[in-house]
């Protein structure tokens, strides 16, 4: 299929749909509002079920009663919409009924605000709700990657029988990229097994429950639940590296769009004779440790950037186990990190190690390129003074042009 010109949210939206969901549950909430208001118009095309619940709560009890019956279902929201859906995951979870849902973040905590953030990924991989659950978390960092961890997080889900959880910050639910998907149509719907309640006419009946009052069935529950999630952790970690075929003295660990920002830095001291590394998880949960771990014993230092106050950082130190000095900067509120302020950052690491930086090369040199005289320059006016700033805003510009075309 050739590719389409298509926002985050509604090219999720379509994913779904491709990957043979045709149930959507939920409730909008900026910035993923577009997810919603594109199925409401699409799903009912293919024979689905939109419905606009009348909060999180209840799309949370939604998406567990049609999971429940055996079908593909699919919810979205932003960070305090996730959180009030919490107590209905950890039910869904206990049950082991495959549901998908998306995180489309935004800034906080409480309100916080409707700009992109990072502040959710502790939510997500290690606190969602109550209990001793987990989620399997898939962090795409382009539109074309969340289309296609969508359709990933529903082969997943029923696979392991468990709820799979996709989070991005605002960025990708609100930027435009050309993305390609599966086919036209919908795909496979959810094979029920021998678990869905679908009438039990001629069969034992099924019960599906997560209430156990007896303490050792209760705790042989969670024993068969651990064994899933080692089973998940052994067989479905998924990360990227990238620039790290050359030797590197630093390694800088992103996760979402936020990696994407790092390459671009990355990059741009590259073509000054700098080699940085970077490690990106794409499953944040279960976490790539032993791959990250690699990719530091590679390395003299560590840097970790995040749009949050440290929160994939934890992961990266329980990779590094000590072995190596780790430094961190995020940011919070919607603020996102510059691939200047990145490069900026970088440097900071770099000067920490002894050698890394050539003294022929200083920070500033590495930050700006100089720019060769030309013949044909005019001669300022008499009586005039030249500040240089317009030949330095020409500069600025067409360093940002060459950033938008990567």
């Amino acid at each position: 299929m050739a590719k389409v010109l298509m926002k985050g949210n509604e090219a999720i939206g379509e994913a779904a749909i491709r990957a043979g969901c045709v149930h959507f549950f939920g409730y909008p909430i900026t910035p993923q509002s577009e997810v919603p208001e594109y199925l409401a118009k699409r799903l009912p095309e293919v024979g689905g079920t939109f419905i606009q619940a009348e909060s999180e709560v209840a799309a949370s009890n939604m998406i567990y009663g049609a999971a429940g019956v055996g079908t593909k279902v699919l919810t979205t929201s932003s960070s305090p919409g996730i959180s009030l859906m919490a107590e209905g995951l950890s039910y869904i979870a206990a049950c082991e009924l495959p549901v998908v849902l998306v995180n489309i973040m935004r800034s906080g905590p409480g309100l916080g605000g409707i700009l992109p953030a990072q502040g959710d990924y502790l939510q997500a991989t290690k606190g969602t709700g109550h209990g001793d659950f987990q989620l399997l978390v898939l962090a795409p960092s382009s539109v074309q990657e969340a289309v296609d961890l969508v359709i990933l997080a529903f082969e997943l889900a029923e696979k392991y029988l468990n709820p799979v959880m996709v989070i991005g910050d605002g960025m990708i639910g609100q930027m435009m990229e050309p993305v390609e998907f599966p086919p036209e149509g919908t795909g496979k719907p959810l094979n029920p097994g021998n678990w869905a309640l679908t009438g039990c006419k001629g069969r034992e009946k099924r019960i599906i429950n997560s209430l156990y009052l007896d303490p050792i069935e209760c705790n042989e529950i969670n024993l068969k639940l651990k064994a899933k999630y080692d089973l998940m952790a052994k067989h479905e970690k998924r990360w990227e590296e990238y620039n790290t075929e050359k030797p590197y003295d630093l390694l800088v660990c992103g996760f979402g769009m936020m990696s994407r920002i790092c390459k671009t830095a990355i990059d741009d001291l590259k073509e000054q004779g700098i080699n940085i590394g970077l490690f990106r998880p794409i499953t944040v949960n279960p976490f790539p440790y032993e791959a990250c771990r690699k990719a530091i014993n590679r390395t003299k230092r560590v840097l970790v950037l995040e749009m949050n106050m440290g929160q994939m950082l934890q992961d990266i130190k329980m990779a590094a186990e000590g072995s190596k000095p780790i430094d961190f900067f995020g940011t919070a509120g919607g603020v996102i990190l510059s691939p200047d302020e990145s490069i900026d950052k970088m440097m900071e690491s770099l000067s920490k190690i002894p050698g890394a930086i050539k003294k022929s090369k200083s920070k500033k040199a590495i930050k700006k390129k100089p720019t060769k005289p030309t013949s044909k320059a005019k001669k300022p006016a008499k009586g005039k003074r030249t500040t240089g700033k317009k030949k330095t805003a020409k500069l600025k510009s067409s360093k940002a042009a060459k950033r938008k075309s990567r």
